[in-house]
Order: structure tokens, then C-alpha cells, then sequence
């Protein structure tokens, strides 16, 4: 498609963003930065949140319960985005269908930012009673949606623009997001736990990091909306390649599809949120000798570990193939499950059993989430790949993440540590089974 083509059919966000680019033909190493910025950002304002359901919100929203309780509420609307999001990919589908990616994406990242933002404004309990519950929640909602609206291609595009022989390490890059998202947001809550007394931090400090949240998707939308002006990407939208369809549709003619790819990553995305957001609320409730600051340096640490597993899945998947790398990744996550519930106390009796607990986890999420992104697309064809994707997406993270805070942490409080392990063991059986149910070629998109 020739430039004066694109531009003739593109909003004017996408005009603008064209008018800058010129003719200029974009390199995987760009799509990839802009792919790693745009997903940092998300998982950035999705850690705080979750950070702040176990540090903050018991205290300043639900202190009318005992603190496993409030957790535990804090929790449930932790979840409430993961319900939220497939309706958000269905509602910013239509809108990039009628008013073009640009459009779309100005008001996706416009609104997870902004909802981010606005949790640092909201009064206490205290202050306005249960309407502050019910505000954080529509705003949790509100994240949600913003979320789905935010699938925007470029790991498709970046996909397609791989050396073929390389499939696997382009694959893993959009997926440092998330432990950079993490490193970001637990370094801001562990500096004001550190700096501030427990007074100040919860009148005060913790609002900072929600505060920063719309600065940085503002960052986030300009290198998204750079790559969306491209050549590159309107061609592959005159291929039928990254054009949105309706979810009906895509329902109609792929729903084995969507959900068998929304079990393949089900280790991934069980072991995702017990090894960032669980530990924290365990330790908080359970009155260990490490404060919250430390551990969440330690689980900083644990980040970067992760980082670069997730770099080495890729090298991994391009040896010996994208399904056996996960089938792999699956494996060593159920054994790692097993050992949790054979000796469940490790993590519970001592800071050195608790950081191998946390690093060990860290290191094969990054093992399996490095692959897990989009990993059963290949029978949608192009037609429907694109929201497919999305959607599968989706569903894997409310299967698997959503809730996993919350049941682990009821599982852990009544039934006892060795429980979780059992949680996590059953993602891992899922995601073998979807494995060798699905033998389909597997590539990111």
C-alpha cells in the first residue's frame, strides 16, 4: 500500500504519526522497543495495583474487616479487570474497525492511564464510606477495558517482520513487559515503604506510583503509535493480517481454537501472580520477620532473573521448536508445583527458603511466559488471527491469573501452604494436556 493510500484512509492521529515517519522502513529492533515500552506500561499500572491490594487497600478501604478479609476483598476487585477485559477487547475491536488503530489506541492507553491515575485520588473509608469501595472498583473495571482495547498488532507485526529462523527470540521480546512493568512498580512501593514512616506511606506515599501511571502511558502511546503509522503495518492490514473482525464472528469459526489457546499458557499464568502478588500478601498476614520493602527488592531481583529467562526461551524455542520449549517450560512448572507441596514450608519458615521460592519462580516464568503469548494461532488463519490472538489472551489471563491471588491466599489461610502447590500443579496439567491436544505449528502473534 503506497503512503498516500495509507494516509488517505488513516485517522488523523495516524496521519500525523505518518507525516513523521516519511518514508522511512522500520526495523525489527524499533517495532521491538516500541512492542516493549507499550506492554511495560500496562503491566506497570496492573503490579500497582495488585502491590497495593495487599499493602494498601486493607488499610485505606476495608478497614472495617480484619486484615485476611480486607486482603482477601482487596483481591476479589483485583480481579474484577480480568472479567473486565475480554468486553474491552470486544468493545475497542469495533472501534478500530470504524475509527482506525490510532484512535483506538489514543483512547485505550487515555484510559488505563487516566484509571490508574485516578486511584491515587480516591478518599479513604473513613472519609466517604463504602462509595470509596465502590469507586475503586469501577475503576478497577475501568482498567479492565482499557487493558483489551490496548492489543494493538505489533508483536504481530515484529512476528512478521522476523528472520524465520529467529521466530522464537523475536517471539519473547514483547514479553519483558512484564517483569520490566514489575521491576518499575516494585521499586517505587519499596522506596516509600523504606523512606516513610507506616503513617505517611498509607495518609500519602502509596499514591505516588498510581499517580505516575498516565505519564507513562502517554510515553507508551506515542512508540505505539509511531509503529502503527508505518508502511509495514498498513500493508499487513491490505493482507487481511491485522485487521480487527467481529468477536462473534471470530466465535462462529475458531471457538475450539480460542479456548484450547487460552489452556496453553496456563503454568505461565498461574505461576505469574504466585510469584509477584501472593508472596507479599503471605508475609504481610502472616507476620514474618522481613518487611515489605525488602521483600519487594528481593522479588525485584527475582524480576531480572525473570528477565532473562524470558531472553533465553527464545533462544531455547528456536533450538528445539516453539511447542516443546513449552511443553518443557509446563514441565519443570508442575515439578516445581510438586516440590510446593511436598515441602510447603520452605517458603513459609525462613527468608533463605522464601527468596529460593521466589527466585526459582521467577526464573521459570520466564522460562514459560517467554513463549506463551498467542501460542496457538496458527490454525486461525489471517483473517482472524489478529483478534483471535486478543482474545485468547484474554481468556488465559482470567483463567489463569485473574483469580489466583485470591484462591491461593484462601487456599493457603484454611488448608495450609502445601495447597497452593496444588493450584499451580493443575495450570501445569492443563497446559500439557492443551499441548498435546493442540499439535498445530505454533508462532507469535
Amino acid at each position: 500500500m503506497s503512503s498516500n493510500t495509507s494516509t488517505a484512509s488513516s485517522t488523523g492521529l495516524e496521519r500525523d504519526a505518518q507525516r513523521a515517519m516519511g518514508d522511512h522502513k522500520v526495523a525489527p529492533s524499533e517495532i521491538a522497543i516500541g512492542v516493549v515500552i507499550g506492554r511495560a506500561s500496562e503491566y506497570f499500572d496492573f503490579f500497582v495495583f495488585g502491590i497495593a491490594s495487599v499493602l494498601v487497600f486493607p488499610k485505606v478501604f476495608f478497614p472495617f474487616v480484619d486484615p485476611l478479609k480486607g486482603t482477601l476483598y482487596a483481591f476479589s476487585i483485583f480481579a474484577l479487570a480480568f472479567v473486565a477485559r475480554p468486553f474491552g477487547t470486544a468493545l475497542f475491536m469495533a472501534i478500530d474497525r470504524r475509527h482506525g488503530r490510532g484512535v483506538k489506541l489514543t483512547a485505550a492507553l487515555f484510559l488505563l492511564g487516566g484509571s490508574t491515575a485516578a486511584v491515587s485520588f480516591l478518599p479513604r473509608y473513613e472519609t466517604i464510606g463504602i462509595s470509596a469501595v465502590y469507586l475503586l472498583a469501577i475503576l478497577r473495571i475501568l482498567q479492565g477495558l482499557a487493558l483489551g482495547g490496548a492489543w494493538d498488532g505489533l508483536a504481530s507485526l515484529l512476528a512478521m517482520n522476523a528472520p524465520r529462523e529467529r521466530r522464537g527470540w523475536y517471539a519473547m521480546i514483547p514479553q519483558l513487559g512484564a517483569p520490566i512493568g514489575f521491576m518499575v512498580a516494585s521499586a517505587l512501593f519499596s522506596f516509600f515503604i523504606v523512606n516513610l514512616s507506616p503513617e505517611d506511606f498509607i495518609d500519602w506515599g502509596w499514591r505516588f506510583p498510581f499517580y505516575c501511571a498516565f505519564t507513562i502511558n502517554v510515553v507508551a502511546l506515542f512508540a505505539r503509535l509511531r509503529l502503527v503509522a508505518t508502511d509495514e503495518f498498513a500493508r499487513m492490514m491490505d493482507l487481511d493480517r491485522l485487521k480487527p473482525v467481529p468477536v462473534l464472528e471470530l466465535f462462529r469459526h475458531h471457538t475450539r481454537e480460542v479456548v484450547l489457546g487460552a489452556f496453553v499458557p496456563l503454568a505461565a499464568f498461574a505461576l505469574f501472580h504466585l510469584v509477584t502478588i501472593f508472596p507479599i500478601a503471605w508475609l504481610a498476614l502472616n507476620n514474618t520477620d522481613r518487611s515489605p520493602g525488602e521483600f519487594l527488592m528481593v522479588q525485584f531481583s527475582g524480576a531480572i532473573i525473570c528477565a532473562g529467562a524470558v531472553a533465553a526461551s527464545g533462544l531455547i524455542a528456536d533450538q528445539i521448536g516453539r511447542r516443546n520449549a513449552l511443553i518443557m517450560s509446563a514441565s519443570l512448572i508442575g515439578l516445581f508445583a510438586i516440590g510446593s507441596i511436598i515441602a510447603p514450608l520452605l517458603f513459609g519458615e525462613s527468608a533463605i527458603g522464601q527468596t529460593i521460592y521466589v527466585t526459582t519462580g521467577f526464573m521459570l516464568l520466564g522460562l514459560a511466559y517467554g513463549q506463551a503469548s498467542g501460542a496457538v494461532t496458527a490454525r486461525l488463519g489471517n483473517r482472524y488471527r489478529y483478534t483471535g490472538a486478543a482474545l485468547t489472551s484474554d481468556f488465559a489471563w482470567l483463567i489463569g491469573a485473574g483469580f489466583a491471588p485470591l484462591v491461593a491466599l484462601y487456599l493457603s489461610q484454611d488448608y495450609g501452604l502445601a495447597m497452593v502447590g496444588v493450584y499451580l500443579l493443575s495450570g501445569a496439567v492443563c497446559s500439557l494436556a492443551a499441548l498435546f491436544i493442540d499439535r498445530s505449528e505454533m508462532r507469535q502473534m
